[in-house]
């Protein structure tokens, strides 16, 4: 059966604020560190699988701890651009879910004090109350990652739109592992894997112009 919420979510048309980051990709163009679109986004999985996706996943399965992985995913974002991103695009799925699905936990979260709001953590939480599957969750979670950086990849003039969606279809194989990697991934797994995106992104608020706000 298709999972209209899984469409709904993945949709650029449900406002998140995603397509205003560039998770890193900007600050490695300007730095001159970009070896490739590809390359980029084959790393960027990889990190999201180690770095995000194990916060999703436990959120997903306890929803009750969001306020603790909530401040887990505060003191794993060391990068104040990277939790800055976090935190803004978290806290516009929760507000945007709470106001178009009505859901009485959904509005309790939003109004929560005790949370930054980190994406990963509220997106396991956002999509458990709403009864999406897990697995569903985890890979919609790392559609939405790459989808982002291949999108500010061609605003950036990095590559076309039609190279955009065939480098898509060639890293399938590697959001499939990712995928199978988080079913059994825990929290003491978390890590994160790519240290000079992240610490070449840290310079994006001092480039000249941009473009992005990660």
């Amino acid at each position: 059966m298709t999972s209209w919420l899984v469409l709904q979510l993945a949709d650029s048309a449900f406002p998140t604020g995603g397509f205003a980051h560039s998770a890193g990709l900007e600050a490695m163009r300007a730095a001159g560190e970009l070896a490739g679109v590809e390359p980029f986004c084959a790393e960027l999985i990889d990190q999201v699988a180690h770095g995000a996706l194990p916060l999703v996943a436990a959120a997903h399965d306890e929803p009750a701890r969001l306020a603790e992985l909530d401040a887990l995913a505060r003191a794993t974002l060391w990068s104040h651009v990277a939790a800055r991103a976090s935190r803004a695009q978290g806290r516009a799925l929760l507000e945007v879910a709470a106001r178009s699905f009505g859901h009485p936990e959904l509005a309790r979260a939003r109004e929560a004090a005790a949370i930054d709001g980190h994406l990963a953590p509220v997106y396991g939480f956002v999509t458990r109350t709403l009864g999406m599957d897990r697995d569903d969750a985890l890979a919609t979670f790392l559609h939405l990652a790459l989808r982002g950086a291949l999108s500010a990849a061609v605003r950036l003039g990095c590559c076309g739109p039609g190279e955009a969606q065939a480098i898509h279809r060639r890293l399938h194989p590697a959001l499939a592992a990712a995928l199978e990697a988080a079913r059994s991934r825990g929290l003491e797994e978390l890590a994160q894997t790519a240290p000079l995106i992240e610490l070449l992104q840290t310079t994006h608020d001092r480039m000249y112009s941009r473009l992005f706000q990660s």
